[in-house]
């Protein structure tokens, strides 16, 4: 069983930043990747960002330049920094976690950017 606990939600103005933490327990892989999604009201879910468990990252174009995505193996956590938020970027934001071709979930933080 592969649970994921987030953290770091909220509210902030335009501009600022937040950083969100997702830490995984359970029965987890040592090659895999960790990832955030967001989704948006009326909107599908879409990638914001994943590490791979070697480093290699990948960005949604929309967030390239502001959001920073890091991981520490050793504690099986993932985090996302995000810089000059933008309303846009108001969304629930779910951690993700793929162990070859299962994929594991999280709860969903919210993060709500306005002024």
């Amino acid at each position: 069983q592969v649970q994921l606990v987030e953290s770091g939600g909220g509210s902030v103005q335009p501009g600022g930043s937040l950083r969100l933490s997702c830490a995984a327990s359970g029965s987890i892989f040592s090659i895999n990747i960790m990832g955030w999604y967001r989704q948006a009201p009326g909107k599908q879910r879409e990638l914001v960002a994943a590490i791979g468990s070697g480093g290699s990252t990948n960005y949604a174009d929309s967030v390239k330049g502001r959001f920073i995505i890091s991981r520490d193996n050793a504690k099986n956590t993932v985090y996302l920094q995000m810089n000059s938020l933008k309303p846009e970027d108001t969304a629930v934001y779910y951690c993700n976690l793929r162990i070859v071709n299962i994929n594991y979930w999280g709860q969903g933080t919210q993060v709500t950017v306005s002024s």
